[in-house]
């Protein structure tokens, strides 16, 4: 045991980059100069080579509507209580109002961030308080009859009073829920607002320890013609304006034009950016580049350099036959193409615009078109919890993510008609960042220079460099760390072009750690990884490749649906070095790598193995179950991370 922990020490040192830290003289670029925000005291905890902080960038709590709806009472002190450590309960609630069920995270969270939905703040506050006129109104009345409808038929009513006005061009409050000029409305919008930042401001750990960090931010909520194109919203710190929510910014091009008024522009030290979501259910319109210029190009790029590349709702990455033929594409899918869409149709044709990798190749031609790059996108991930439980992504664990309609395994189990929920839905994803410390200026800096990955819910521990002076041996390095920034890029950066005196391709390098787990419950082993290379190909398109570069993809690896106990053997760590056979100085190109886990059981067989179910064909030992039986949900999935592209500009691009 001692000769084994000693190597696994030795293996995160050389990962960590955990001695003493030099790279920066030996490579000037790859730093910042550190920087103690106002206000706190600086970081005990201090790794000039960078260390990986696990966080959750999307979490919903009371104070979206939607939330309410699904009988969520636990507001952003309670979220961001629960990502630190702590128990919080969940609907549904007795007699007493007291929680039923109650969840906790086995490892806390080092950051979060509460998004609730900036539209209707106010109108939420006024049709659960009777002290309103608004209360009494036809839309709170209806509203509040809604609140803990269970899973089923149409598209349930309280989402019809204010969601639908969310899919409209031109969408309206309503003046008998919000007074005259909507002035009880813009009042309670603007307290609740003020508790989000109070919660995220008491959450944030200001002295040496850097034990978590909070940020503040929201959700805007466009489903223009039923099109998820929303935006998560996150400030740098404390220094916020009043939130741009549909109603004020019904485009995209307008919340970036209000961000960089209200925040940049209009507040002194103020800074902002914007993460799109969903766009597995955007109708092909989150990455539309058809109406591109250089302008908006480069204006995107600036407000928006993260992506949510995995949530509840479904990965999305990319998806099998829709411009690939990449098996490994069908990873958690819905088979919805918009919000709100009703019955999926199996005859469907799915846009490639809906998926993060055809937009990476969509940046990469936009950039030899107009000079700029719309989609350089890092990647992050998030869980879209409704319920309050930022990081809860443990298959094994899972509750649900939506409330009372998620509260009980029938209702889990249920296959949707309507909106994407039930069985269709997933633990969802976490972000890891690359920081000197945990702080909100090194974790904001991290994700400005798009050093970052998403999981799809573990914590395996991954780095990704790329450039010209990569070693063959870099595996074997003493410092990995310190020998990837020395020779190149890290994850979310630009090779420099390919110049005069080059005379081999770039080379890129990736390692990954098993997530380690817990001592009740143990990490999996990798299998494999992969880089992904999209590039320009000179004839006005793009084309994509996958390449196996470390591990084994037919291990043997296995589990055991009925038990979920994992079969063979897999690796602790992996490490390769990886030379482009194809590349061309004169494309514009990008690469990322993608890490597998071994096999495991998802959600959903640990729902039916813990439920005691068997099945005689198609029906299962207990009604309610079927989704049990149905060989259309996945019983087994392999949990992966996706690392932020490196990306290539030609030489006068």
């Amino acid at each position: 045991m001692q000769g084994r922990e000693r190597a696994r020490r030795a293996s995160r040192a050389l990962l960590f980059g955990l001695v003493p830290a030099l790279a920066c003289a030996i490579a000037p670029t790859c730093f910042q100069q550190r920087r103690v925000e106002a206000g706190r005291e600086p970081c005990a905890s201090y790794q000039a080579l960078r260390a990986p902080f696990f966080g959750e960038t999307h979490a919903h709590t009371t104070y979206s509507f939607d939330a309410v709806l699904l009988d969520t009472r636990t507001d952003p002190r309670d979220a961001y209580a629960f990502a630190r450590g702590g128990p919080i309960g969940l609907p549904p609630y007795d007699a007493l109002g007291q929680p039923t069920r109650t969840a906790q995270l086995e490892r806390p969270l080092d950051f979060a961030i509460v998004t609730d939905h900036a539209e209707y703040f106010g109108e939420r506050n006024i049709c659960l308080d009777p002290s309103f006129a608004g209360y009494a109104s036809t839309n709170c009345v209806r509203f509040r009859q809604a609140i803990g409808a269970a899973p089923g038929g149409g598209v349930p009513i309280g989402f019809q009073i204010f969601g639908l006005p969310l899919t409209t061009a031109s969408p309206s409050r309503s003046p008998a829920v919000c007074g005259s000029g909507l002035v009880d409305c813009l009042a309670q919008s603007a307290s609740v607002w003020a508790e989000i930042q109070a919660a995220a401001e008491e959450a944030y750990d200001r002295t040496s320890a850097c034990a978590f960090t909070s940020f503040v931010g929201y959700e805007w909520t466009a489903n223009t013609s039923f099109s998820n194109l929303h935006r998560n919203v996150v400030f740098r710190n404390e220094i916020v304006p009043e939130p741009i929510s549909y109603f004020e910014a019904t485009t995209p091009e307008a919340l970036w034009s209000g961000l960089e008024s209200a925040c940049r522009e209009g507040l002194p030290g103020c800074d902002v950016l914007a993460i799109p979501h969903n766009s597995n259910i955007g109708n092909g319109f989150m990455f539309d580049a058809s109406a591109a210029t250089p302008e908006y190009n480069a204006t995107r790029a600036a407000m928006e350099p993260l992506v949510e590349i995995a949530q509840h709702k479904g990965d999305s990455e990319c998806r099998t036959g829709v411009g690939n033929t990449d098996e490994d594409c069908s990873f958690e899918k819905l088979d919805w193409t918009s919000i709100f869409a009703g019955p999926p149709d199996p005859e469907q044709t799915f846009p490639p615009e809906n998926f993060v990798r055809n937009a990476l190749r969509e940046g990469v031609l936009q950039e030899s078109l107009t000079g700029a790059n719309p989609f350089r996108f890092g990647f992050v991930g998030g869980t879209d919890t409704h319920r309050s439980t930022p990081g809860a992504t443990d298959e094994f664990a899972y509750q649900g993510h939506l409330g009372f309609a998620e509260s009980n395994p029938e209702f889990r189990l249920f296959y949707p008609m309507t909106v994407p929920a039930g069985n269709v839905n997933n633990p969802g994803a976490l972000t890891v960042l690359w920081s000197e410390e945990n702080s909100r200026e090194g974790l904001w800096r991290a994700m400005r220079r798009r050093e970052a990955y998403a999981t799809s819910g573990t914590r395996p521990v991954v780095r990704f460099f790329g450039g010209y002076q990569v070693p063959s041996d870099i595996c074997s390095a003493p410092n990995y760390a310190r020998a990837g920034y020395a020779a190149g890029e890290p994850m979310g950066g630009v090779l420099p072009a390919f110049y005069p005196g080059l005379t081999a391709p770039p080379r890129f390098t990736v390692l990954a750690l098993q997530d380690p787990g817990t001592a009740a419950h143990p990490g999996t082993p990798l299998q494999r990884i992969q880089i992904v290379k999209g590039w320009t190909d000179g004839q006005g398109g793009t084309q994509e490749q996958v390449f196996e570069v470390a591990g084994d993809p037919n291990n043997g690896a296995s589990v055991d649906t009925q038990t979920c106990t994992p079969q063979g053997a897999g690796f602790a760590s992996l490490c390769a070095v990886w030379e482009d056979p194809g590349f061309d100085p004169a494309q514009h190109a990008f690469y990322y790598a993608r890490v597998f886990e071994n096999p495991t059981c998802r959600w959903s067989a640990y729902e039916c193995r813990d439920a005691g179910i068997t099945c005689d064909g198609a029906t299962p030992s207990q009604e309610g179950y079927e989704a049990c039986c149905d060989p259309a949900i996945p019983n087994v999935i392999q949990e992966r991370a996706w690392t932020s592209p490196i990306w290539f500009t030609p030489s006068g691009a």
